[in-house]
């Protein structure tokens, strides 16, 4: 497959799996499974992830506006908007101590196809719990910094490839009470550190090693996951209630099946 070709491709999952709860990481295996061919190096990673974060942030971009100016406010129209600044700045810690302490434990089976696929069927089950027997009555402005800790403390699970990073927090936000859309907003919005933390790691890895940079692709890469994943949070926010969890929960039970019969 040509490298363009292949860009749009993996822009194009990168881009629409990483914040649906179905695990981007399972489904990034699927061009090397079908096609057996490699990735497009750690730059490109990267050109993804950062289109992603761009989408992300431009979607929330009033939000984000809030957040920071409720940050320099002691009180004022802001106070809800600092509480939810406060709850993602906790819910990120976890995450970022345990990526940078256990890296090199994770990389170790970013690409085992069998860890990823029984993870993706074992967090299929925890989603499906959580959909079914959580109360979803809160709003987002009733989370707790207790509530963010724990969604912090399960999002370290997203650190093991086939978890969905997504996945864990709505899941964990669920298991606490947070409506479902709601769950969902604090899921992506939380994605904002948690995708710059990857960005840094990835970066740094780059710097110290030696990577052919194709740039068409990267641009390709960049705009394929930015484009798609703005769509993907808009509609996912706006029918998230009607479609419920089932959906997603069906597909990873499916395509952890599917991932152990290629092997």
């Amino acid at each position: 497959m040509n490298d363009l070709i292949l860009s749009f491709v993996l822009g194009l999952i990168q881009g629409l799996t990483e914040f649906l709860p179905i695990s981007s990481s399972a489904h990034l295996l699927f061009p090397s499974l079908i096609f057996g061919l490699n990735d497009l190096g750690l730059a490109f990673d990267i050109s993804a992830h950062t289109g992603t974060l761009f989408a992300v942030i431009y979607y929330f971009r009033d939000d984000i506006r809030r957040m920071i100016k409720s940050l320099f406010q002691s009180n004022g129209p802001f106070i809800e908007d600092k509480n939810l600044a406060i709850s993602l700045i906790i819910a990120t810690i976890p995450i970022v101590l345990v990526g940078f302490f256990g890296s090199d434990l994770i990389n170790q089976n970013r690409t085992n196809i069998t860890s990823i696929a029984i993870m993706n069927l074992i967090f299929a089950g925890f989603l499906l719990l959580a959909f079914l027997y959580s109360s979803v009555s809160k709003k987002l402005i009733e989370l707790t910094f207790i509530g963010a800790i724990f969604i912090g403390l399960f999002q370290v699970f997203a650190l093991l490839p086939g978890a969905s990073r997504s996945g864990t927090a709505i899941t964990a936000a669920l298991l606490i009470g947070l409506n479902l859309k709601d769950a969902s907003k604090f899921a992506f919005l939380l994605s904002i550190p948690t995708i710059l933390g990857a960005l840094v790691f990835l970066v740094i890895e780059l710097s110290s090693s030696s990577y052919a940079i194709n740039f068409p692709s990267l641009f390709i890469g960049f705009i394929t996951s930015s484009l798609v994943a703005f769509l993907t949070i808009k509609y996912f926010l706006i029918f998230v209630n009607k479609i419920g969890m089932y959906p997603f929960v069906i597909y990873r039970i499916v395509l952890g099946i599917i991932l152990l019969i290629l092997i």
